[in-house]
């Protein structure tokens, strides 16, 4: 084995390596499947924050399990590099690639400039919250949560006194945190321009069942509008928003939960091709030479050119890329992975039909009262393509995942 490298940033990276850009689970997960095939290989690591490892999912329920940013740590950055025998560079940026000549650019911590030559390089940037456009004087205090540091300064502005948020977004991650933010303790409202919560993901029927689940225990939803403008309240000093409707409400912080949109601007500029995400083919390669893209930056050919921003496509797509990059090629495929919503008011697992994918949902029958729903995407030609479950039905998920056509 080759003797350990620095997991602190300090010397120089080793040439040839397999340059890793990102530090999240796509990131990790690719290190962590190569070990276990090649021992040997130099890895070097480049993130632009500590590098800790944790899951992100549960940023969306820390309130719930009582657990600070800080705690959501598994394992730090500096005992995952001595495990999978890698070079860290944490708090550096990467500024620019060099697909031909197979070099990056990169300003580490205290500001200096280095290059370094790659062997493979793999791109894991992840993806950045989408930010609406919103008038009023108060409109910079909008928060959104997609890092550690986030929940951090999230919790910060919640303080210890009972607080009333104002959640941007009725998809997956807006429930999830309303609900989460319900369990704390804190008044909710929630606004969308859908009609329903998870309308893009769920039947009518189950959006309606989770709306009203959410909505026993506390949410105040406004749906069918959305936030024009946020001030500062004059009496109190606390925060008014005002909506496409003309009502308005007063909160004490605001969190944006509108959707993710794929970090692709180092791969754009160095002229890698991207669309929503960017472009792999079913190696997870990119269209330059030796050059990767998995997680919530890439665009899967596997998936029907989608973005998969969930944790199983991850952990599928780094068990593929590691084989590729220590052995003959390996094609990605994806088997069905259904999607398990945190909203503990109404349990829910989604199993979605690609978004081009022609149909309809039929709901089951005959269900006894308060045993939840079950929902079957079935195509044209009869074959079930997907399905949802709700509420005591989520137990049946390897059943309906068994009579489910990719």
């Amino acid at each position: 084995m080759h003797p350990p490298v620095s997991s602190t940033g300090s010397g120089a990276p080793q040439a040839l390596a397999l340059v890793i850009v990102g530090a999240g689970l796509a990131a990790w997960t690719t290190a962590r499947e190569l070990r276990k095939l090649d021992a040997q290989r130099p890895i070097v690591m480049i993130s632009t924050d500590s590098a800790d490892f944790y899951a992100k999912p549960t940023l969306s329920n820390a309130l719930a399990q009582k657990r600070t940013a800080e705690q959501l740590v598994t394992t730090p950055a500096a005992k995952m590099a001595e495990t999978l025998q890698l070079q860290l560079l944490p708090h550096t940026r990467v500024i620019s690639l060099d697909t031909a000549a197979r070099t990056l650019s990169y300003e580490n911590a205290t500001g200096q400039s280095h290059s370094l030559h790659y062997g493979d390089l793999v791109l894991a940037t992840g993806a950045d919250p989408i930010r609406l456009p919103m008038a009023g004087s108060a409109a910079a205090q909008v928060q959104s949560i997609n890092h550690l540091q986030d929940l951090a300064q999230f919790h910060q502005t919640l303080g210890a006194a009972p607080k009333t948020v104002l959640v941007i977004g009725a998809g997956l991650i807006g429930c999830e945190f309303a609900n989460d933010l319900l369990i704390g303790g804190y008044g909710v409202h929630v606004v969308d321009p859908s009609p329903r919560p998870l309308a893009l993901l769920l039947p009518a029927d189950a959006g309606e069942q989770l709306q009203e689940a959410l909505q026993s225990r506390g949410v105040v939803w406004h749906l069918g509008t959305t936030v024009q403008s946020l001030d500062t309240h004059a009496a109190n000093g606390r925060l008014q928003a005002t909506l496409a409707d003309g009502s308005s409400m007063q909160v004490d912080a605001v969190l944006s939960a509108v959707g993710l949109r794929a970090n692709t601007a180092l791969a754009s500029a160095a002229g890698i091709a991207c669309e929503r995400g960017i472009v792999v083919d079913a190696h997870l390669q990119t269209s330059a030479p030796h050059v990767y893209a998995l997680g919530d930056c890439a665009q899967y050919a596997s998936a029907g050119a989608r973005v998969l921003p969930y944790v199983m496509p991850i952990m599928n797509a780094a068990k593929t890329l590691a084989a590729n990059l220590a052995g003959p090629p390996t094609e990605l495929v994806f088997p069905l992975m259904p999607v398990a919503v945190k909203t503990p008011a109404l349990p829910i697992v989604v199993a979605a039909p690609h978004p081009a994918q022609s149909g309809q949902w039929l709901a089951d029958t005959g269900l006894e009262p308060d045993a939840g729903g079950a929902w079957r995407f079935v195509d044209d030609a009869g074959q079930q393509r997907g399905f949802v479950l709700t509420g005591k039905q989520s137990s049946r998920r390897m059943e309906l995942a068994k009579t489910t056509v990719l």
